[in-house]
């Protein structure tokens, strides 16, 4: 239970909240900013639960597999150019965003894991249609040590956050926010764009799947099954150990 007055949200503010008139475009810009992050989060989670959803039975849902992987290229863009422009504008001192504050100490020191094992995971996924199952070479064991690697990471880091996407999406659709932030429409076409982007790569790219199809029902039983155990078992007590529930 939080104490009256505290402030227990995944982002700390670091100093006032109001502006002069002189600072009311650059807090519509952070404003924007975090609703533009919040928004593209929205869309990985939720091609991020399908990707899920697909790894204990990889047999018969290698193609959405491998689909669905290549779509999260996208929103996870988005979501890296958000993040990282609001990084970039906070350590170089940025009155606004330095109002703002930063997220809290926890998700700072776990920020670069995730970026890390992120990319790690999803190019190696892109990777390993460009090899081919009959000679992965290391491809292969990294893509399923870093999707174990993930699955906890991304655990913490959803369950810190997710609480407040729903909020920040709803206020920039209505019709007198509580913050204003001009700029919706572009917000929207940037996430849109990018959704349909890595769409055509997909479609483009689909082919480069068959070859895991074939092999996949071929062969005995796949270990998408056992590291989805293992990975979601180091989730649940990573969950325990942080309880990042209470950052809000």
């Amino acid at each position: 239970m939080n104490r009256p007055g505290s402030d227990d949200s995944p982002v700390r503010s670091t100093g006032p909240t109001r502006t002069d008139e002189g600072d009311a475009d650059e807090q519509s810009g952070v404003v924007g900013n975090e609703r533009l992050t919040a928004l593209a989060g929205a869309a990985l989670l939720v091609l991020i639960v399908v990707e899920l959803v697909t790894m204990p039975n990889l047999r018969s849902l290698m193609s959405a597999h491998v689909f669905v992987g290549l779509l999260l290229a996208g929103p996870l863009a988005v979501k890296l150019g958000s993040t990282g422009y609001r990084f970039f504008r906070y350590y170089t001192k940025n009155p606004a965003y330095r109002r703002k504050g930063p997220p809290r100490l926890a998700l700072r020191v776990l920020a670069p894991l995730l970026v890390a094992v992120t990319l790690v995971l999803v190019g190696s996924g892109i990777g390993l249609l460009l090899t081919g199952p009959i000679q992965p070479g290391p491809v292969l064991a990294l893509h399923a040590i870093s999707a174990v690697l993930w699955l906890p990471v991304i655990a913490i880091h959803v369950f810190a956050y997710v609480w407040r996407e729903p909020r920040l999406i709803a206020d920039d659709w209505r019709q007198q926010p509580i913050e204003q932030a001009p700029g919706r429409g572009i917000r929207l076409g940037v996430n849109l764009g990018a959704l349909v982007g890595v769409l055509i790569v997909a479609f483009l790219m689909y082919p480069l799947a068959s070859p895991w199809i074939a092999w996949i029902t071929t062969t005995g039983d796949p270990p998408g099954q056992a590291f989805f155990i293992v990975g979601s078992v180091a989730a649940v007590l990573a969950l325990l150990a942080t309880r990042p529930l209470r950052w809000r």
